[in-house]
């Protein structure tokens, strides 16, 4: 709730438990009442709008909605009698950077051409005109910003896949450079000196056809006519991508190493993802997460090993949190795709997660529990048939480890062979104590060694 531009009214989002309709209310702060303004519903999941901004004297205000099957900002009357569209249709918004209401313009992220990037726009705030891509054209990849009030500068972090970012000050709307503030010169030349084969975007098909955003990264000694092992990471669930045309930091770097020792690292974006591509895309796995991406993870993979390139019988998958979850469900659903699996700080049963979270993608437990153990990897297990690595810190109150001890009673129960590793007090980001990182990295990396050697077929 925050005041509606005045010291006599509220305005509140009431958000049910099934978190599939918010109520825009108006409540009399002398009187107690209040009065709905504005009802978004959605047949799976709705959002709290952080972008609520009131202008023309309170007259008006923004919203954000999907309500046409695309992300987009509106501007809505007092009285919500009269809802106007500002962004573009079949375009979805990222986030709102800015609402200037002096200029009359909303700034924001959005990529509708490319969903593995991101760029800076602007749309005027009576919906005229076409939105306005501000960010340079000879500059694909990932922009940030943060815009100074009246949106006439900004700082501006840009990167690449396998470029580490650089922060300018920029005017606007000409883009143009005031100073630079971070190069980080002396990363990129580190970076770009170290051995590095090809790395390239890609779309994979599904098992109906839908195209799903990947990207592969090739040992510097590649060579076609050989076939090396394949190592996919994952996340795949609602909260984040995994395929970014950014810098990605520390996991870049593992995985360039892998490469170097002869592996192709891949990852793949099902549905179910946050990616700008609509609605459908979504939340098409909305009642149960984890179905549909698992198998979309599998369709792309088996897509990456019919390239040619890919031994069949080293291919290895590994994340971490939902991550984990996923590579779990790709192991037991796709044993025969699947061969090694390193799943790190996992949820095994979704009815052991945070309800602000499961219950918004799958509803209530009470009354959805086919889809909560449709979509638990726990319910699979017994299709385990590769080598499986689990990871968790006992700590974690996140991703409580209580869920990894009821699938280690469950593997156990099944007579299945599989290796765990424990770190004491650690949370989700098992992080804690001096070389925790170092040692955690030094695990998979063994791991995965010795269960999908490296190197191409002789």
């Amino acid at each position: 709730m925050e005041w509606a531009e005045s010291s006599d009214e509220l305005v509140v989002q009431h958000l049910n438990r099934l978190q599939n309709t918010n109520e825009l209310l108006l409540a009399d702060t002398r009187t107690m009442q209040a009065r709905p303004i504005l009802v978004e519903r959605d047949d799976a999941w709705t959002d709290v709008v952080d972008d609520l901004v009131w202008f023309d004297g309170g007259r008006r205000f923004t919203w954000v909605s999907e309500r046409d099957g695309w992300n987009r900002v509106y501007v809505v009357s007092r009285d919500g009698g009269t809802i106007t569209p500002v962004t573009p249709a079949d375009m979805d918004v990222v986030g709102v950077l800015q609402v200037d209401t002096e200029s009359g313009y909303v700034y924001y992220r959005a990529s509708p051409e490319n969903a593995t990037q991101r760029y800076l726009y602007r749309s005027r705030l009576d919906g005229r005109g076409r939105a306005e891509r501000l960010s340079p054209a000879d500059a694909p990849g990932t922009h940030y910003y943060t815009l100074a009030p009246g949106a006439a500068f900004a700082l501006h972090t840009y990167s690449r896949f396998g470029v580490p970012p650089q922060t300018d000050l920029i005017r606007l709307p000409d883009h143009g450079t005031v100073r630079m503030l971070a190069s980080n010169d002396r990363a990129r030349r580190r970076v770009g000196a170290l051995q590095r084969g090809r790395a390239e975007f890609l779309q994979l098909p599904a098992e109906d056809g839908t195209m799903l955003d990947a990207f592969r990264m090739l040992p510097p000694d590649y060579d076609p006519s050989r076939q090396y092992p394949l190592l996919i990471y994952v996340y795949g669930e609602p909260a984040g991508t995994t395929v970014s045309d950014a810098w990605g930091g520390a996991g870049y770097l593992w995985h360039l190493m892998l490469t170097q020792q002869g592996y192709i690292v891949a990852s793949i974006d099902p549905r179910g993802t946050p990616s700008p591509r609509g609605r459908a895309w979504r939340k098409s796995v909305y009642g149960s997460v984890g179905v549909l991406s698992s198998s979309d993870l599998a369709a792309g993979t088996r897509a990456l090993i019919g390239r040619g390139d890919v031994d069949p019988e080293r291919v290895a998958v590994w994340g971490w949190s939902g991550g984990g979850s996923m590579t779990l469900n790709a192991m037991f659903r796709y044993p025969e795709v699947f061969r090694v699996g390193m799943s790190v700080a996992p949820v095994p049963d979704q009815r052991l997660y945070d309800t602000i979270y499961q219950e918004r993608y799958v509803g209530l437990p009470q009354t959805n529990a086919a889809g909560y153990d449709a979509g638990s990897p726990i319910t699979h297990a017994a299709g385990l048939q590769g080598d499986l690595l689990i990871v968790h810190g006992t700590g974690d109150d996140n991703v409580h480890y209580q869920g990894t001890e009821r699938l280690i009673n469950r593997l156990v129960e099944l007579n299945k062979p599989f290796t765990m590793m424990a770190y004491p007090n650690r949370s989700h980001g098992i992080f804690e104590g001096p070389g925790t990182t170092r040692h955690l990295y030094g695990l998979l990396t063994r791991y995965l060694t010795e269960h999908a050697p490296p190197g191409p077929s002789e």
